[in-house]
């Protein structure tokens, strides 16, 4: 698992959610013409999440991109050259056929109750500074859930100061941010 992954994955965690990292979609041959890529292999969640209390399920993309430019926003528009990186939030198709293909999956293994609130959701470590308010703006409009560097700092605040937890992710919290 990612190191950036497995920090989310706590924080979820703390929210109530079981989750899964790294999580398989079995496509069918129909879904991966569907989606305009009939050699496909499964695709690939880096984080799955769901809270049974109110039927909730997650899927995550994690971009740390700490030692990078971070996250643009027009990584977002179809066809740009940073659009294959967001494939799940650049093309409908595809989101359709992966998130409806998840639940199927979910249900099937019993392992979530029918009907679930299915939320997209991108995690980033990083955003170009001037274009946070643009980046929420545009999954406010979609739906989407952005958990930007500021939740993030925020939740590991949170960890720190909770009781005991043996990930990894908890412990760093609690060295780097208590007094």
């Amino acid at each position: 698992m990612d190191a950036f992954e497995s920090v989310v994955a706590t924080i979820l965690e703390r929210e109530g959610f079981w989750v899964r990292t790294s999580f398989k979609v079995e496509l069918a041959k129909q879904d991966k013409r569907d989606m305009g890529r009939p050699s496909s292999p499964r695709w690939e969640l880096d984080i799955v999440g769901y809270r049974p209390g109110d039927n909730l399920l997650r899927v995550v993309e994690c971009k740390s991109f700490l030692d990078s430019r971070g996250v643009t926003i027009g990584a977002f528009e179809p066809g740009s050259s940073g659009a294959s990186r967001y494939k799940l939030f650049t093309e409908p198709t595809t989101r359709e056929v992966v998130l409806r293909r998840l639940v199927a999956q979910l249900c099937e293994a019993n392992s979530i109750r029918e009907s679930p609130t299915v939320q997209l959701c991108l995690a980033a470590g990083k955003i170009v500074a001037s274009e946070v308010d643009r980046l929420q703006a545009l999954f406010d409009v979609n739906g989407w859930q952005l958990f930007g560097p500021a939740w993030i700092r925020e939740q590991l605040i949170g960890v720190a100061a909770s009781g005991y937890d043996n990930a990894v992710a908890a412990v760093t919290a609690k060295m780097l941010l208590r007094t």
